[in-house]
């Protein structure tokens, strides 16, 4: 407490003590003890208000004991089950959280993990997928701040993601892998991989790639084949051993039926075999009869030509073709879609090829666009351009709704080049991007859809594109959400379907270790996407009696519903919208494949890969008395004790109120009782 508050609260007593006596003592006639009582209830009265009138900040040090955590990452996966160590992993954690020292020493936390982090507070051992790189790159982050241990309780067998073994801990982080379930390496054939495309084409043969693989020392004879139905439409002897553990092979099926179709490949197991689950896998392709081709036509080379092509071909049912201003002959009535690449004078007759056909386009300008020639065959469009470069960021316009499209992180994106100047339109067009010019989003479209009559046509004012996918690659590591944003755009320019109040977009067929979404619009009397719609969705599938209902929730411009606990089999929908009854049905298939029950025992070799990148050891289930002594003893996890000073003014002490409150209480209380009021 300061001197002056010191000074304050002694001077706050005299003149208490001053005030009492002069009323008691000196004012007043009344003696013995009646006047004494008065006169100390009213000193403590008078004293205790200025106290508070005072206000004095108290200090007190605090001394506080931060511990280190103690992170057990408690794997949650299929596969854990499969091998039979639900019990294992169960008792290794409860060891963790209930044993004392530890606990005395460390914040102990439990997190369960299949392809990401679960939020659940115990484990069911029902997650599909295993990513331990990304478990522990999540939990690197989110602890970097303090000194923490990573128990790893896991098979180490990863089905997804980065190869965990290569993985670095933070500075403030040591990992301890603990294996559990049964290293020993047991003879065994599986497929390891297969590899088909998504589509077929009728009446056409499609490839499907194989990788068998063998574990062990003795020459096997094995037998691999694909059925469909019950019928063997590919077989083939295979010879293995110790020098020759894989084989390759491919596959070239017959597409006979439409639809998705769904085979069955086998390699025949050994005699007594432990795991013979991971000889099987079916697979599917969706058979289809018409494939999309679009043109590209261009006067230049550029980066963004090769990329449009691969972006579009990533569905397999469409067909890009690229040709140059030089060539002629051209047969517009062969493609779908075109797709002009910068025009300039030499693109005023294929614009008129293409009116004549009643195609639907595609605009991509530059800086090396010719505007007047643009202006010449799109009238509405025309553009006053200099010769300096201007970069346009992307902005996304959440209310367009011509079709449905995922925000694949436009805003982070790198900027689109063109030419600075004035962009006119004289037509209604519906923007799906703006363009922001140094952090400013302004009312010209970046990227905008037209609809004139039965015919579209979409305009991107801007060229190198080709960063955008590299850009969702990086974020990613896949280039899917980026395709997907492109072929969204092919198939609805594509089409010539009349436009439907409800529309949805569905895979026809999945397997059963992934999400299955559905995404939907619905457009009101006027074909204006209506955010109020209350969509629902009813999915059967009478083989397994299986009745399901959702209803969607809105994204943006689209609704969306997923399921990711179906069984394998064959399903119908129906999508019912409620206030209108607008009804619209389908069916797919969920193909088996658990990617968990494909190991057959503990892989050991990683795990103890990790723990000595990281500077540790992997240790197994009866050691846990000898990690909890290396816990104890490493310096790295010390008890951190911060001591602090901490004022608080007095006034913030209630009690001293209600002690006012008594003290007067109790004075009236007493007058009242010796009839001095």
């Amino acid at each position: 407490m300061e001197i002056l508050n010191i000074i304050y609260i002694t001077l706050a007593a005299c003149v208490a003590l001053g005030f009492s006596y002069f009323q008691y003592y000196v004012k007043s006639k009344r003696s013995g003890n009646q006047r004494l009582i008065l006169f100390i209830l009213r000193a403590l009265c008078v004293f205790t208000l200025l106290f508070l009138l005072i206000n004095p900040k108290i200090k007190s040090v605090v001394i506080e004991r931060e511990k280190p955590d103690l992170v057990l990452a408690l794997d949650n996966t299929e596969s854990i089950a499969h091998l039979h160590q639900e019990n294992n992993l169960k008792e290794i954690a409860s060891f963790f959280n209930k044993d004392e020292e530890i606990n005395e020493r460390f914040n102990v936390q439990n997190i369960y993990f299949g392809s990401e982090i679960s939020t659940q507070d115990s484990a069911n051992f029902g997650a599909k997928q295993t990513d331990i790189f990304k478990v522990l790159d999540d939990i690197k982050s989110s602890f970097k701040k303090n000194q923490n241990a990573t128990i790893l309780i896991s098979d180490g067998n990863q089905t997804l993601g980065r190869d965990f073994q290569y993985f670095n801990a933070s500075k403030n982080q040591k990992i301890f892998p603990i294996i559990i379930g049964d290293t020993t390496k047991f003879p065994d054939l599986s497929i390891a991989k297969l590899n088909v495309n998504r589509y077929a084409f009728l009446d056409n043969k499609f490839p499907v790639e194989i990788f068998i693989n063998y574990s062990g020392s003795k020459n096997v004879a094995s037998r691999f084949l694909i059925s469909k139905g019950g019928n063997t439409v590919f077989s083939k002897e295979l010879n293995f051993s110790a020098e020759n553990r894989s084989v390759r092979l491919e596959a070239n099926l017959q597409a006979v039926q439409l639809g998705p179709q769904t085979y069955s490949a086998a390699i025949l197991p050994m005699e007594d075999e432990k795991n013979t689950i991971n000889n099987k896998n079916d697979f599917a392709v969706d058979v289809i009869d018409e494939r999309t081709s679009v043109l590209i036509l261009s006067s230049i080379a550029h980066p963004d030509l090769g990329m449009l092509k691969k972006s579009i071909e990533a569905n397999k049912q469409r067909k890009v073709t690229i040709k140059y201003a030089n060539e002629n002959n051209i047969n517009f009535n062969e493609y779908q879609l075109v797709i002009f690449y910068q025009p300039n004078n030499n693109f005023n007759e294929w614009f008129e090829a293409v009116n004549a056909v009643n195609l639907n386009y595609v605009v991509i300008t530059g800086t090396q666009t010719n505007w007047n020639a643009i202006h010449k065959s799109i009238p509405y469009l025309s553009k006053n351009t200099s010769n300096e470069k201007q970069d346009f960021y992307a902005a996304i316009n959440p209310n367009f709704n011509q079709f449905q499209f995922e925000d694949i992180g436009f805003a982070d994106f790198p900027p689109l080049q063109a030419t600075f100047g004035d962009l006119k339109i004289n037509t209604d067009f519906d923007a799906l991007l703006y363009q922001k010019i140094e952090g400013v989003n302004i009312e010209e479209p970046l990227l905008m859809m037209v609809i004139n009559n039965d015919r579209s046509s979409v305009y991107l004012f801007g060229e190198n594109i080709w960063r955008w996918r590299t850009k969702v690659f990086i974020d990613h590591q896949s280039f899917e959400k980026f395709d997907n944003f492109i072929g969204a755009l092919v198939q609805n320019l594509s089409s010539k379907k009349k436009k439907e109040r409800l529309t949805i977009d569905y895979k026809s067929f999945c397997y059963s270790n992934e999400i299955v979404k559905f995404n939907a619009q619905f457009f009101d009397e006027n074909y204006q996407f209506d955010p109020n719609a209350n969509l629902q969705i009813e999915l059967e599938n009478d083989h397994r009696n299986t009745d399901l209902n959702s209803r969607f929730l809105l994204r943006n411009n689209f609704y969306e519903v997923s399921f990711n606990t179906l069984q394998p089999g064959d399903y119908n929908f129906t999508v019912t919208e409620d206030d209108s009854e607008i009804k619209k049905s389908g069916k797919f298939s969920v193909i088996s494949f658990n990617v968990e029950e494909q190991f057959s025992s503990a892989n050991f070799s990683k795990l103890n890969s990790l723990a000595l990148k990281n500077d540790s050891q992997v240790y197994f289930p009866n050691q846990l008395q000898d990690l909890k002594k290396q816990l104890l003893k490493d310096s790295h996890f010390s008890i951190i004790i911060e001591e602090s000073t901490k004022s608080r003014p007095i006034i913030d002490w209630y009690v001293l109120l209600f002690v006012l409150i008594g003290l007067l209480a109790g004075e009236w209380f007493y007058r009242k009782y010796k009839g001095l009021i």
